[in-house]
């Protein structure tokens, strides 16, 4: 970040200078005293599992040059660091991106969505970099916490930044929009997800489109088009610029011709077919949403199509992945009845006219409220209609995925944790077998992807 000095701070987060020198620069933020470098500002953030003022003394002996705090704490003899106290170091982080927001030249593009907003995010950042000096959230930082931190990390040279924004309760990306304070706005997919927060997809609809709401003015809003709820909402809430994407022929980006076999797949836009190397039908549509920011950004189709083919699969996100004859679908970061879907098509569109067995390995999803237990079976039902050989699930509602699917379609088990699944895997899989392994971060499934490595990793 470019470098702000503690007297600055105080005013911008309405602190007060405990001691040490105002004048003092900082060239960056941290909460994390194990990653602090020298000249950086360490904010003392307590959570439910650890309090950062316990290492305040490890972050200045690292060198960072500015404490905030909200308490005081025992300082080391000849401390030459400004510490700067404060009512809520959360808020105050929050203070601070606001106001370094408002001193970037970059274009700040803002996603959100129930699905696909990190993917979107990696494969605009992927395409941008072609053509501009980009900066992107790091993993999945997208909270009040994680979405100042990427704000403050921008430099003066940057022309994109690419925010990710999360929510699991209404009001939060209301506050999250407020900080960022966007140009462009992506709204992807609205579905079921976080439901003991939201209860409802009327609520989930009203809590994405508020991220209109902290729109600079000119901004534009870019949204699914081939969701006409969310559409209608928005046009009647919101005056912003809308431009939609999507398949149907009312949209203003329009895709067609969606196909997807094995690891790849293509669309056609404006009448050129687009190959894209990733893996769903879902990337397809993501790389649609792309399209629809990078043709307002003046880059040419013939130059966004080149830029789409050196596409690489994000980490644990629909990426395939051939351990000797078996071959692995790692989408285990998280999971959504709308992302188990398109995870499932994919696995299904990997095995046409092939005698090979689909196998899918099912984590349960969390926070799905009252209606956790039918959606793991309507999982189950979708599990046998995409022909899955297979069916493995581990989690607190496995045996709801595996009631929701007909036991004489497919061979299936349930494990309790995720731990007892890896266990077992040697007992199911075979070697050509083609495996699908989602659920949400809570099931860890990336242990299981792990253990098929060690299993077939020597065939």
């Amino acid at each position: 970040m470019n470098p702000v000095n503690a007297d600055q701070l105080v005013d911008i987060v309405r602190g007060r200078l405990i001691t040490g020198k105002g004048a003092l620069p900082f060239n960056g933020v941290s909460i994390d005293s194990r990653t602090i470098q020298p000249g950086n500002a360490f904010f003392a953030i307590a959570g439910e599992n650890f309090d950062g003022h316990d290492y305040v003394a490890t972050a200045i002996q690292k060198g960072a040059s500015c404490l905030v705090v909200e308490q005081e704490v025992d300082m080391p003899v000849q401390c030459q660091s400004a510490w700067v106290q404060v009512n809520d170091c959360i808020e105050a982080l929050a203070q601070f991106a606001s106001w370094y927001r408002q001193q970037l030249t970059a274009k700040v593009v803002a996603i959100t969505g129930s699905v696909g907003k990190t993917t979107t995010r990696q494969i605009l950042y992927q395409i941008l970099s072609c053509f501009f000096k980009c900066r992107q959230a790091r993993g999945s930082f997208n909270n009040h916490i994680g979405l100042p931190l990427t704000i403050l990390s921008a430099e003066e040279e940057d022309e994109i930044l690419l925010l990710e924004l999360g929510s699991n309760n209404p009001g939060e990306i209301q506050k999250l929009t407020a900080i960022a304070n966007p140009d462009i706005a992506i709204i992807t997919v609205v579905a079921p997800s976080h439901l003991a927060g939201f209860k409802s997809l009327d609520n989930i609809i009203k809590e994405k489109a508020s991220i209109a709401q902290g729109l600079r003015t000119g901004g534009v809003l870019y949204l699914n088009g081939d969701q006409p709820d969310l559409f209608d909402y928005v046009k009647k809430n919101f005056d912003n610029r809308i431009v939609t994407f999507g398949e149907n022929d009312r949209c203003d980006v329009r895709g067609v011709d969606l196909e997807t076999t094995g690891g790849q797949g293509s669309l056609r836009i404006n009448g050129h077919r687009i190959p894209v190397p990733l893996a769903g039908k879902a990337n397809l549509s993501n790389v649609l949403t792309a399209w629809s920011v990078c043709s307002d950004l003046g880059i040419s189709l013939e130059d966004f199509i080149e830029a789409v083919q050196s596409l690489k699969s994000a980490s644990m996100r629909l990426e395939v992945d051939n351990i000797g004859p078996l071959t692995i679908i790692n989408d285990c970061y998280n999971a959504n009845p709308a992302s188990m879907s398109n995870a499932l098509h994919c696995l299904s569109s990997m095995v046409p006219n092939t005698n090979k067995r689909k196998v899918f390995i099912a984590g349960s999803m969390a926070e799905l409220g009252s209606q956790s237990e039918s959606l793991h079976e309507q999982l189950g039902q979708e599990a046998v209609t995409e022909g899955v050989c297979v069916l493995l699930a581990a989690g607190p509602f496995s045996k709801s995925i595996l009631k929701g699917a007909d036991r004489d379609s497919c061979l299936m088990c349930a494990f309790d944790k995720t731990e007892q699944l890896c266990d077992n895997l040697h007992k199911w899989i075979q070697p050509d077998d083609i495996v699908l392994v989602k659920g949400s971060r809570s099931a860890g499934l990336e242990k299981a992807v792990q253990r098929l490595k060690e299993l077939f990793g020597n065939h």
